[in-house]
């Protein structure tokens, strides 16, 4: 039985091109980019070709501002805390969303134990910020503004040129988590005007444990590795060469087939929500109709428990997610669905289906169909969902009777 995977937002599989690039450099014993000697330069050269590569799918002015990391929750965390340190005499004031990612919210509560502040601003039902509430939130000691460019649980996209329009303003330096969008769709640092972008390679098809965090030149930050002077002394240790050669090779991949990816991923993105719609009722659509990621789904299940779809559709050899990775296992209901209006119960019923260029009608289809045997044999357990449709079926009756008199 084929394994079905609809959890890409986990980790990407390494398309073929990135795999032999990495087994080549293996292969070439590529030494030390630091070291000042003939191994040395070839391997200094590979790592400077990879920056190129990176530089070109986020379109930034230098590969200098570029700065390879461990992956895009050490991004998060450069970008955040670094500027908070580095810019510590001007204010400890901090904006950000209330549905970022925990690589945010976790750093700004590491960053309120030192007595900075913290405004989170709201969003709409799609899980939209209003540009308007950033600047409302500015304050004369504000140093910092972090939003999110897509949500990991919704997939809405965020306004960041306008907020960006804000920032620059008011003087405040703007970071965008842009994890899971970067080699998704198409971004340009230049054009969106962030200071700070956090992004990963293992969500456009290259290796987990190797990110990147663009800086714009001019913008305060401190490092948070103290050692040797690597990655132009923003980020002190040995690169992971073979990591950011395959990195270089997926943003070059992703750059080159852009459009036909996102034709694709649209493609099954509305017959995904069609097939959801005509299977299965009382479910919400979660995020902006829009905006948003075109390989990410959100749908919101009433009556039923999220985990036990996802244990029951594992059992089929179909893999979902209720929610991110990053925080898979937590008891408590997602705060991004509770910031959209979603109560606690349809949360908890909620799985994030995420698709690839691997992924086929087929396999959306096949899961669609498991899907509803699933939540149909929940659904046959569930004493609300039986209170539900009695409730339905005493309106429907007492409506038919009012139209009787009539």
């Amino acid at each position: 039985m084929k394994v079905i995977n609809l959890d890409y937002l986990a980790s990407n599989p390494l398309l073929p091109h990135v795999q032999e690039a990495m087994i080549e450099a293996i292969r070439k014993n590529y030494g030390n980019p630091s070291s000042q000697h003939q191994i040395g330069d070839k391997a200094a050269t590979a790592l400077a070709k990879a920056r190129e590569q990176v530089a070109r799918l986020i379109n930034a002015p230098s590969e200098k501002e570029v700065v390879f990391t461990s992956g895009g929750t050490e991004s998060v965390n450069h970008a955040v805390k670094g500027v908070a340190f580095a810019n510590a005499d001007k204010g400890k004031h901090i904006v950000t969303s209330n549905i970022e990612h925990n690589a945010v919210l976790r750093s700004l509560r590491a960053l309120k134990m030192m007595d900075y502040k913290v405004t989170s601003v709201p969003v709409d039902s799609y899980g939209r910020v209003n540009p308007d509430d950033v600047a409302k939130a500015i304050k004369d000691d504000t140093i910092l503004v972090t939003i999110m460019h897509s949500n990991n649980e919704i997939g809405t996209i965020q306004p960041l040129a306008e907020i960006a329009r804000v920032t620059r303003e008011r003087k405040v330096i703007f970071h965008c988590d842009a994890v899971d969008s970067v080699g998704v769709v198409p971004f340009d640092v230049q054009k969106l005007g962030v200071d700070l972008l956090s992004f990963a390679a293992n969500q456009f098809y290259g290796p987990s444990g190797v990110g990147g965090l663009y800086i714009r030149r001019g913008t305060r930050i401190w490092p948070l590795i103290d050692g040797g002077v690597q990655e132009n002394n923003k980020r002190a240790g040995t690169e992971n060469l073979i990591g950011i050669i395959g990195m270089g090779v997926a943003a070059e991949l992703a750059v080159r087939d852009m459009d036909a990816r996102l034709l694709y991923a649209r493609e099954l993105k509305e017959r995904l929500i069609r097939g959801l719609r005509a299977r299965i009722d009382d479910i919400f659509i979660n995020g902006h109709p829009e905006f948003s990621l075109p390989n990410l789904v959100s749908v919101s299940i009433r009556y039923i428990e999220g985990e036990g779809v996802v244990l029951m559709l594992d059992e089929e050899g179909i893999a979902v997610s209720t929610r991110s990775a990053c925080a898979a296992g937590a008891l408590q209901a997602s705060h991004v669905l509770l910031s959209i209006g979603r109560d606690f119960a349809d949360a908890q019923g909620t799985m994030v289906l995420t698709f690839g260029i691997t992924t086929t009608e087929e396999d959306v289809d096949r899961f669609m169909d498991v899907l509803g045997r699933v939540v149909q044999t929940l659904r046959g357990m569930s004493p609300l969902y039986a209170k539900a449709k009695q409730a339905a079926a005493s309106s429907a009756r007492l409506a038919a009777a009012e139209g009787g008199i009539r």
